[in-house]
């Protein structure tokens, strides 16, 4: 069967290919979005519909959950026009135009199952996880990825959180959360912060936080409902304690989803996507990157929307001078003899 063709193709489904699909919906090109099944471990929507209120998203006085705004930005790209399609692409070859994709299953195939002039990735990134006993118990209920979307959520106030890690985003979200938790204890597997001089230095005298170097987290406890304390180990010593907490905020870094784009496009040294400054743009024309995947400094919802809406605005530009060329070349051809 002959592949699928589209104008542009939108793979992922959280605020940045949304907001992507919404612009190119508008601009009657006819998009098409693959928002994946389970894929980089997350249901249709992405991260945001592991998390419970969110109160940083503009338009949301009172707050809303994650799952309800991820339908509701689902509902816009549709009425918009965009056609979604509850599948993964599994395959993407980007050495030729268009651009050729397979969707999961047909990976094996030698023909793809769809082709694009114009492709955009929006496959987000997934924060590092320890698989600490009571983990997944207490996810989202005293555990978090990002202090900065979760660290005002009133559980956490007035009371004492854990940050795990060393770096620089570590001793970024541990200071942070000193504006809202009692006090913070920052858990350090190694005898040194790995984060630079200045930034250590302010971690280090801040007076609402404690550095516990050589300790990592062993367990999360709780009452079944919420986190109550989290188990630790000295690395060193093995000698075992315990912290009370109402909060484990995990800063140990995040996984780019760019398996797809590997070999294929220009990756930072931490494996996110390149793009040229001011731009969704990548160095292969027709592709463009959009939210996580190629943000390791932000990593918000709405900077994720709105680079989208970037991608989006880049692309109808790129498929507005392919048109362009073509109906040059055409125009320039000799008429054909009668």
């Amino acid at each position: 069967m002959a592949p699928q063709h589209h104008k542009v193709v939108v793979i992922g489904s959280g605020p940045a290919g949304h907001t992507a699909a919404v612009y190119l919906g508008r601009a009657q090109l006819k998009p098409i979005m693959f928002e994946g099944m389970m894929a980089n471990g997350f249901a249709p929507g992405g991260q945001l519909t592991t998390t419970t209120d969110v109160e940083n998203y503009p338009g949301f006085p009172e707050g809303v959950m994650g799952g309800e705004l991820m339908d509701k930005m689902r509902a816009q790209s549709e009425r918009c026009g965009t056609v979604i399609e509850t599948e993964t692409i599994t395959k993407l070859d980007l050495q030729q135009r268009p651009f050729k994709l397979w969707r999961e299953g047909s990976e094996n195939a030698a023909e793809p199952t769809d082709t694009g002039d114009a492709v955009i990735i929006a496959t987000g990134a997934s924060a590092k996880r320890m698989d600490l006993p009571g983990e997944s118990k207490y996810w989202q209920n005293g555990i978090s990825a990002c202090a900065v979307c979760d660290g005002a959520v009133p559980i956490f106030r007035n009371k004492p959180l854990v940050v795990v890690g060393g770096g620089d985003s570590a001793a970024e979200e541990s200071i942070y959360l000193t504006k809202y938790g009692s006090h913070v204890h920052v858990l350090v597997r190694r005898d040194r912060l790995r984060a630079s001089k200045v930034m250590a230095q302010r971690l280090l005298k801040h007076p609402k936080v404690t550095v516990h170097f050589n300790k990592s987290p062993t367990e999360a406890l709780g009452d079944g409902n919420l986190l109550t304390g989290v188990a630790i180990r000295d690395t060193v010593t093995g000698e075992t304690g315990k912290i009370d907490a109402s909060g484990l905020f995990y800063a140990i870094g995040h996984e780019p989803a760019t398996q797809l784009v590997k070999g294929q496009v220009d990756l930072d040294e931490s494996g996110y996507i390149k793009t040229i400054p001011g731009s969704a743009e990548t160095n292969v024309p027709g592709l463009f990157a959009a939210g996580d995947v190629q943000d390791k400094r932000y990593r918000q919802a709405i900077t994720s929307a709105g680079s989208g809406c970037m991608a989006a605005l880049d692309a109808e530009r790129y498929l507005s001078e392919l048109e362009a060329e073509a109906d040059e070349q055409s125009s320039s051809l000799p008429n054909a003899k009668l």
